[in-house]
């Protein structure tokens, strides 16, 4: 059997485990671990600064519509995802050292998968309620209510709270790859199975082996499940079935609407199906699959690193793209702006109004 203290131990996806692979050349760990940091850099500045305005405008300076309860929780999933991203940076930039604490390593995973379900999850139900739109209007002229999309968007949270519990769970905190001075955040998927984290090499060792290998398999498999194949598949036939329904009634002026679907389409697949790729070929390369090394080594900060881009790309692809949107972000700014620059009033001209 493979060696089974690998299942735990091997790789260092953001999302994932810890690499300790001293074998691989240092040149081009350096190199990768630079990429990573300038993209997780590009994705926190972005995405903190794109959620952030979306959910000051529409928390608080939009009507309550459905819309505006889609876009304000994806927003916040997408702010908190990015939010945390630091810690990451960090993480990476010393060497895959992390200095934070065993707490923060829980919460900082058990967040990330977090938001990147309800993420995920928002993404759909946005695609449903689009495809409702166009496909059923007179229903959804009916049904589609407010409290209803905040409903949704509540269930949404705790199913996406269901499926990224156990992550926390088995992040752990420790020096599995025996390097000097380097603590890693990793998932210990033999924790509370006995001895199988010391190499025992007994029959009862083995099968709680097993143990471990098969909670890795479930998370890599779950995740890939709910978190991409069966969104995709969601979002691809709602797309699919307004695009037809539009071409058939001659709903669109212009090629415009067909590009944004193809563009939302597209970004989820390329943002989501790379990472999910190198996630089934870590657990190849910890089940002893040979000559993973140096692949896993340069796909996974790169695959990673678009799944996070994919959270500053949701405003734009969503949000920005629609007029009325931008109309109101542009008047919020501009009134902002003449705020912080108007000559503070005095007690005479208090009650004589104020410029519009």
């Amino acid at each position: 059997m493979a060696d089974n203290t690998s299942a735990f131990d091997y790789n260092y996806s953001s999302y994932e485990d810890t690499a300790t692979m001293p074998a691989l050349p240092t040149a081009l760990g350096t190199v990768m671990r630079g990429i990573s940091v300038a993209l997780y850099s590009m994705a926190f500045v972005l995405g903190v600064t794109g959620n952030g305005l979306v959910i000051w405008v529409t928390g608080f300076r939009m009507a309550r519509t459905v819309n505006a309860v889609w876009f304000l929780h994806l927003a916040m999933a997408d702010f908190v995802f990015t939010l945390f991203l630091p810690l990451s940076m960090v993480y990476v930039a010393l060497g895959f050292h992390w200095p934070f604490g065993r707490v923060l390593c829980k919460l900082n995973s058990g967040l990330a998968f977090l938001n990147m379900f309800a993420s995920v999850f928002l993404l759909t139900a946005i695609s449903v309620d689009r495809c409702l739109l166009v496909a059923a209007p007179v229903w959804a002229q009916n049904h589609r209510r407010p409290r209803v999309a905040s409903l949704v968007a509540l269930a949404i949270w705790l199913a996406a709270l269901a499926l990224s519990s156990p992550y926390p769970v088995f992040r752990d905190t420790g020096n599995p790859g025996a390097l000097a001075n380097v603590t890693h955040c990793y998932n210990n998927f033999a924790m509370g199975v006995g001895d199988v984290a010391k190499g025992d090499t007994t029959m009862e060792d083995e099968t709680k082996g097993d143990v471990v290998i098969t909670r890795h398999h479930a998370l890599v498999l779950t995740r890939f499940l709910a978190g991409f194949l069966v969104p995709f598949a969601a979002i691809l036939t709602c797309y699919g079935i307004m695009a037809a329904k539009m071409k058939r009634n001659q709903l669109a002026r212009s090629a415009r609407p067909y590009q944004i679907m193809v563009a939302v389409v597209g970004c989820f697949f390329l943002s989501w199906c790379p990472y999910h790729i190198f996630s089934f070929l870590e657990l190849a390369g910890a089940m002893g699959a040979p000559g993973l090394d140096a692949v896993l080594l340069v796909g996974v900060p790169l695959a990673s690193g678009l799944a996070y881009l994919n959270s500053c790309l949701n405003p734009v692809l969503y949000v920005f793209v629609g007029r009325d949107f931008r109309d109101r972000l542009w008047r919020s700014v501009l009134q902002a702006v003449e705020s912080a620059f108007s000559e503070p009033s005095s007690p005479r001209s208090a009650g004589q109004g104020k410029l519009v």
